[in-house]
Parts: C-alpha cells; sequence; structure tokens
C-alpha cells in the first residue's frame, strides 16, 4: 500500500512539473522580411504566450555587439506590432547584420535581419524637421538649403554654391514648393522623388540665391 502511495504520489508531482514548465510564459518576434534597405522602416511584431503586465524590453545590436540601450515596450496583447518611426540611415546604420534581442517574463528570443544598400535615396530625419519648420514658416528658405546642402549626398541633392551667412537670407523658394514638401513629409512621395523634384527646382533657378 505504501508503495502504491508513492508511486502515486511521484505521479503527481509529475503532472504538476509538467504543468508548470508548460504554463511558462514564450515570447518570440514575427518579422515579413528580414532584409531592409536604406529608406525602409524596420517592422516586427512581438508574439507572447500571456499578457503578464510587464513590460518586453527590446535590445537590438549588430555584429560586432554594439548595441541600443534598453527600449520597453508595453504589452497589453498577445501580439503587438512594433513599427520603427524613423527609416534607416547610413549615417546611423552601416549595412550588415542586426540582432533584434527581446527579454519577456523570463522569456528571452533573439531574430535577425540583415541592412542592404539597394541606392535608395534617404534624407536624414533632421532635414525633414527642418523642412517641416520652413513649411510652418517658423524658419527661412535659407536654413532649410543650408541644411540640405550640409546633411543630403551630393548624388542626391547638389546645391552648386556656397552657402554662408551672408547668402542665407537671399535665398529663395517659391511658396508653391511647400505643397511638394508637404506630400513627402506626409510621405506620399519618396525621399528620391522629392529629391529630384528639389534639384529640378535648383537647376532651372526656380529656386535661387
Amino acid at each position: 500500500m505504501k508503495f502504491e502511495f508513492l508511486i502515486l504520489g511521484i505521479f503527481a508531482m509529475s503532472l504538476i512539473l509538467v504543468q508548470n514548465v508548460s504554463a511558462a510564459t514564450s515570447v518570440q518576434i514575427l518579422m515579413d522580411q528580414t532584409t531592409f534597405s536604406y529608406g525602409e522602416k524596420l517592422v516586427y511584431t512581438i508574439e507572447v504566450s500571456e499578457v503578464t503586465g510587464e513590460p518586453a524590453i527590446i535590445h537590438i545590436r549588430d555584429e560586432s555587439g554594439k548595441g541600443s540601450s534598453a527600449i520597453p515596450i508595453e504589452i497589453s496583447e498577445l501580439k503587438t506590432e512594433i513599427p520603427s518611426p524613423y527609416p534607416f540611415e547610413k549615417q546611423v546604420f552601416p549595412v550588415g547584420k542586426y540582432f533584434i534581442d527581446i527579454q519577456y517574463s523570463g522569456a528571452e528570443y533573439t531574430a535577425e535581419f540583415n541592412l542592404i544598400d539597394s541606392g535608395n535615396v534617404v534624407i536624414p530625419f533632421q532635414t525633414k524637421q527642418i523642412a517641416a519648420s520652413w513649411v510652418n514658416n517658423e524658419v527661412s528658405g535659407g536654413i532649410l538649403i543650408d541644411a540640405i546642402q550640409k546633411t543630403v549626398e551630393k548624388d542626391a541633392i547638389n546645391i552648386p554654391y556656397t552657402i554662408d551667412r551672408e547668402h542665407l537670407d537671399k535665398i529663395y523658394i517659391p511658396e508653391w514648393v511647400k505643397i511638394i514638401s508637404v506630400w513627402w513629409l506626409e510621405e506620399k512621395i519618396s525621399d528620391g522623388t522629392f529629391a529630384n523634384a528639389f534639384q529640378h527646382l535648383i537647376d532651372k533657378k526656380i529656386i535661387t540665391v
């Protein structure tokens, strides 16, 4: 009889252990694509087995181990889509393999993706901020041209004159160009399309000093 109770006890403990293992929280990262190019935004989905109330902690690192600081992500659903607000830029991200490390309620997971240079024109986000200020009449057209000359690659937009303090207030950009800029800022046209349009206006001396 004691032997039977012992067997039953072991069986019961086994069931408890199996239940505890099966109840462990899991997390993974789902990606529709694993290759990105400059100008594209990183998008991925965090999938968890349960909502525990804890945030997920994300780190993004390159092959050398250099990575971002901890990024907390609130998890309120079993699937949470994470779209990056900014596209990949050459000045920030070199081409190569990257890893997304996630920790959530004791569970860990790593996903990876590749970043390539497909020749897309990418205008830095800081330049877009200045363009938005110009559209809203907060800075002059000279400030915008100066920012473009300093931050945008010359094969995308080439401004064939020197911008200095004396010339800032003499630069003329027609008011209607703001319409094109708004389309660009609202992502209705690409950086490449905006760059081509802006370069055409410079070449035709519609934008002048």
